[in-house]
Order: structure tokens, then C-alpha cells, then sequence
């Protein structure tokens, strides 16, 4: 139960009782009206603007409007006491049995007390954390993983049908680093000596320059310009005689 929204239902029924009208006879617009938490909370639970913003229409003083209303509101069961308040706030102060019944709602209702329909069913896409897989893990994407689920939690509970997306970066530069990285460390791990590692997979590479540093990737690996990068010794995949397959051995002579 949204408290306030029931109560600016019971205002508006309220000031239907009343049969307030314009000055030309005309029903009132109520979408002015607001019901909100008094700003001094000893003044009550709830707080209703209608007698100032309505005075004017009806051609009365805004306080004496208020005084109309919160009589009104005396025969209420739910309001222990209506007050006005300034130049015609009217306060509400709730009884205790009204909010002795929300208490039994929220046990009735345990862990689905509160959830809505408000989204409608609303499709909404909730993408956090996506760190990229190239780099370090730090506390930013725990606390985003954190956010996101509880922002998409909510969302689910108001009502929205939320998609949670995780987007995998598994291409472009620094995936193209990635791997030219671990081809050279897996090379290097099965014995062959690798030189010093291109400044293009020591990371800070531009996109822009990373096609220039990738020809000297291709200049510093591949001996023989026929041949894929170290694959350049007898028994070894090669695709200029064997074709793409890595696993046949190559026969032709090579160099040591």
C-alpha cells in the first residue's frame, strides 16, 4: 500500500463531498494537488497543499478552505487528529490502528510486501560490471556488479521486465593485443627464444598506431616472410607448404 497515493485519492473524494466548484461552475482540476511528508514531522504523517492551490478557483481564502477540509477529514477513522497549518497546509495525523493494519500487511505479504505493478511490464536492460577481459579486476567493478543487481532487483520488483547483461568485450584492439600476447608467451613456453616483447603488447597502444606496430609484430616473429611467425624448423606446422592446418609437419628445409 502506497500511503500517500491513497491519501491523495481520499483528498480528491474529499473535496468531491465538499462540492467545491469554480467560479464558472466547472469541476476542479486536481492535478495540483500533492500529499506528502509534512515538513515538521510533529505537525503529523501527511500533508495536503489542495486549500492553496484550489483557493483562488473556488474564490476562497486559502486557510478557511483548509479549515473546510481538515473538518472533513475528522470523520475519518483512520485520522487521529486534522490541523491547518501556515496559509493552509492541512496536516494529517494518522491513528495508531491505521498503522497497526499495515503492520499485519506486511507480515501477510513477508518479502512481496511492496512490489508493484508500476512497470507494466515494461522491458528495461540493465548492463553493469562488463569489465574488460584484457585488464585487471579491482573494488569499481564489485561495486558496480553490487549496484546493478540491486538497481535490476528493484526494477523486477516494480514491475519491469529487466534484462541483466553483462557485455563480453571480445573484440577489437586490446583483444587483438591479447592474443598476439599469449602467441608470443605460449611460443616462448615451448622453448623457442622469443626477443624483447614489441612495445605494441606492453598495453598504452593507440588504436590508430596499433597497425604499424602489428607489421613489426609480423617483421620481429616471422623469419622467413612465407612461413607463420615461428614455425620456421623442420616437423613444425607451416602454412606455406601445408597449407592452414598448424598440426601437419612440415617437410620442406628450413633454417634452424
Amino acid at each position: 500500500m502506497n500511503i500517500f497515493a491513497d491519501f491523495t485519492d481520499r483528498v480528491a473524494k474529499t473535496i468531491e463531498a465538499l462540492d467545491l466548484r469554480s467560479s464558472s461552475g466547472e469541476a476542479l482540476d486536481l492535478s495540483r494537488v500533492a500529499v506528502e511528508p509534512p515538513r515538521d514531522a510533529s505537525h503529523g504523517d501527511v500533508a495536503t497543499n489542495a486549500a492553496m492551490v484550489l483557493a483562488k478557483t473556488v474564490g476562497e481564502n486559502p486557510r478557511a478552505l483548509g479549515e473546510k477540509i481538515a473538518r472533513a477529514f475528522e470523520a475519518d477513522p483512520d485520522v487521529a487528529a486534522a490541523t491547518v497549518a501556515g496559509p493552509g497546509f492541512v496536516n494529517l495525523k494518522l491513528s495508531d490502528s491505521f498503522w497497526q493494519a499495515r503492520l499485519g500487511e506486511m507480515l501477510d505479504l513477508g518479502t512481496n510486501y511492496g512490489r508493484s505493478q508500476m512497470g507494466g511490464g515494461e522491458k528495461v536492460n540493465v548492463e553493469y560490471v562488463s569489465a574488460n577481459p584484457t585488464g585487471p579486476m579491482h573494488v569499481g567493478h564489485c561495486r558496480g556488479a553490487v549496484v546493478g543487481d540491486a538497481l535490476a532487483n528493484l526494477l523486477a520488483f516494480a514491475g519491469y521486465d529487466v534484462a541483466r547483461e553483462y557485455y563480453i568485450n571480445d573484440a577489437g584492439v586490446q583483444i587483438d593485443v591479447l592474443g598476439q600476447s599469449v602467441m608470443l608467451r605460449y611460443r616462448e613456453a615451448l622453448g623457442e627464444k622469443i626477443d624483447e616483447i614489441p612495445a605494441a603488447l606492453s598495453g598504452g597502444l593507440s588504436e590508430a598506431a596499433w597497425p604499424d606496430a602489428r607489421r613489426g609484430i609480423r617483421h620481429e616473429t616471422s623469419g622467413d616472410a612465407g612461413h607463420r611467425g615461428a614455425d620456421h624448423r623442420q616437423g613444425q606446422g607451416c602454412r606455406k607448404h601445408d597449407g592452414d592446418d598448424p598440426r601437419r609437419p612440415c617437410r620442406a628445409q628450413h633454417p634452424p
